[in-house]
């Protein structure tokens, strides 16, 4: 792992680096990025800080100035070339007292970046009964507040899956705790809209533009019961099938699971900041 801090590249990245009064470590109050590299290089690094910005726009927080975290970016990437990694970039609320309050030292910007081993080739999933508030704070921003994400995992695992999937207030689909989820229906091939609450995936963003046959539309989680294919999204999985639903087995990948990803595959070969 190679770690920059406020300007500053780390000797020892797993080493003390903030302090323990920031308000990202004392109650979660942050947003991040993560980025996929490639070749030593970051993947839709634009696209991830434009949401980034978005995020701490909505969180109330200093936007981080751009060209310093690409100086970040720059720094943790020098060196023998990744060949693939994670890139995460986070801005928390920096130092402040002991409780909801915040202070008024600024934000704790840290890039860090470490390897990332390869997606699997399919993935088992599971729902899980806590919903999504499509209508709360945090509604689609990449908050660092993942508590629920951390126990709806841990659900998941217990159950032998690798993912799991919420509803949203209202009953529909929404989104896994780290993916986008895509799913065909009679043929034809739908993702939940922004609306449910879900977070606006750039690999979501990239498949949308990228796969001219997509419905965005909001249904009951139910619908997935009867999907004859499902695939999930994210930086650090790209397209990838699932295996099983709740227990239910599904082709992996299927007919348009399969397209998708070669459609991805151009995609991404196009150039590494689409």
């Amino acid at each position: 792992m190679r770690a920059w801090i406020n300007g500053r590249l780390l000797d020892d990245p797993t080493g003390p680096a903030v302090s323990v009064a920031d308000h990202g470590l004392t109650v979660g109050d942050g947003a991040f990025e993560a980025v996929k590299v490639v070749d030593g290089r970051p993947f839709a690094l634009t696209r991830h800080l434009e949401r980034l910005a978005r995020s701490t726009k909505g969180l109330g927080l200093p936007s981080p100035d751009e060209a310093a975290v690409r100086d970040g970016v720059d720094a943790v990437l020098q060196g023998p070339p990744i060949a693939r990694g994670k890139l995460r970039i986070t801005v928390t609320g920096g130092p402040a007292p002991l409780g909801s309050g915040r202070g008024h030292d600024g934000p704790t910007v840290v890039v860090a970046v470490e390897d990332l081993d390869p997606a699997s080739a399919g993935v088992a999933v599971v729902t899980v009964p806590w919903p999504r508030n499509e209508r709360g704070a945090l509604a689609g921003l990449k908050s660092t507040s993942y508590a629920e994400n951390v126990l709806a995992l841990q659900r998941a695992h217990e159950q032998g899956a690798a993912e799991a999937v919420f509803a949203n207030l209202a009953g529909n689909l929404c989104e896994g705790t780290g993916t986008n989820v895509f799913y065909v229906v009679d043929g034809r091939l739908r993702t939940p809209t922004l609306a449910s609450g879900c977070l606006a995936g750039v690999t979501r963003a990239l498949v949308l533009e990228w796969y001219d046959d997509v419905t965005e539309v909001d249904e009951p989680i139910g619908v997935l019961d009867r999907a004859d294919e499902v695939f999930l999204t994210s930086t650090t999985r790209d397209v990838q099938p699932v295996t099983r639903w709740n227990g239910r087995e599904l082709p992996a990948p299927g007919p348009v699971t399969a397209a998708v990803q070669e459609t991805w595959r151009r995609g991404e070969g196009a150039g590494l900041d689409p």
